[in-house]
């Protein structure tokens, strides 16, 4: 039998390092913690060194090790905004490309506004949802297995719809209610879903005239406040905003960020049309990078694993539009993860 020379295992090593690092990198571990002050959960997904398992949560089964013992990845922690009704599962495909690539991810359930509580959707979820972010943050470094593998002075935070609005916010962004109401009284006719949410939908016919009139009454009541809302954190060094609602900020806000701010954008969004929402945006923020600009996708084109069941309104604004290639979602989300290595790894 002939034994390869040390010469010759040298020249292997290097590949087997590469190996090695994927392979650790290749198991995902999955723990929910408990919220401060009243938050939700904060559901953690983290590098493990131990098996994947399929582990159910809602109607999904993903590959993760629940409650698994954290390993060191790179160091770096990123957040998670979800969409208002969102729920973890719906991103967890994203989240585990992320860990995959060594970050340690949270994703905090908003309050008021998630997949089994809608009481606060809009501005009363808007105001709290950066400090939940930062309490997020503050609940990875209270725990005593994950804090020791992370730094907190550079994290990175990702929102998409609602969760966009909040990154926005966290990238140095301030909004009013009442900057809201101007852009529905405005534009009720072009951006009515974004003004009125899913309570009503126009449908080409005679009723749409009175349930245009009932919104912008109910607009004016509710929006009824001048007050510019925003938050930032210092220890969060990157954002990126898919398809944030952002009708109602002060774009002036935004022509300089705190950190840098990477846009998606979907052409075919029917929820939030870029017209009046992310292409402002980044009309207005000339250091801003769009990330990617995906000319098919409708609004949750990016969500992965895609929600089940959809019907009526929901499915028009949620799913696919026709010519949607869904072998672009997980080229999407690595160039967000270039993003936001780029930003946060030395």
């Amino acid at each position: 039998m002939n034994f390869p020379s040390w010469r010759q295992v040298r020249s292997l090593l290097p590949c087997l390092a590469v190996f090695t690092a994927v392979a650790a990198q290749a198991q995902v571990g999955l723990r929910e913690l408990p919220g401060l002050s009243g938050d939700g959960p904060v559901t953690v997904f983290y590098p493990s060194d131990a098996p994947a398992q399929p582990t159910v949560r809602g109607p999904f089964t993903i590959q993760v090790a629940a409650d698994a013992t954290p390993t060191r990845g790179n160091g770096r922690l990123v957040v998670l905004s979800h969409g208002s009704g969102g729920s973890p599962w719906i991103y967890s495909d994203f989240a585990i490309r992320l860990v995959r690539a060594g970050f340690v991810v949270a994703l905090p359930e908003h309050k008021g506004d998630n997949w089994h509580d809608h009481g606060m959707i809009g501005p009363p979820s808007w105001k709290r949802r950066p400090h939940e972010v930062s309490r997020a943050i503050d609940v990875v470094g209270a725990d005593p297995q994950l804090a020791p593998l992370v730094r907190l002075d550079r994290v990175g935070m990702w929102g998409m719809s609602a969760g966009g609005h909040t990154a926005l916010t966290l990238a140095g962004g301030r909004w009013s209610p009442s900057a809201l109401r101007a852009h529905c009284e405005a534009h009720i006719d072009d951006d009515f879903t974004a003004c009125v949410g899913l309570t009503l939908e126009l449908k080409g016919n005679w009723a749409d005239g009175m349930k245009k009139s009932v919104a912008l009454f109910f607009i004016g009541f509710l929006l009824d406040d001048t007050q510019w809302y925003g938050h930032t954190d210092p220890r969060i060094a990157a954002v990126v905003a898919e398809v944030p609602f952002a009708a109602d900020f002060d774009l002036a806000s935004l022509a300089r960020p705190a950190v840098p701010l990477g846009l998606v954008r979907n052409a075919q969004d029917a929820w939030l049309k870029p017209a009046y929402h992310v292409d402002p945006v980044r009309q207005a923020c000339a250091p801003c990078t769009l990330v990617m600009d995906l000319p098919t996708a409708g609004h949750g084109s990016l969500i992965s694993p895609q929600v089940p069941d959809l019907s009526g309104q929901v499915a028009r604004l949620l799913a696919d539009p026709p010519g949607f290639d869904r072998a672009q979602v997980p080229q999407a989300h690595e160039r967000i993860i270039q993003y936001l290595e780029q930003h946060l790894l030395p």
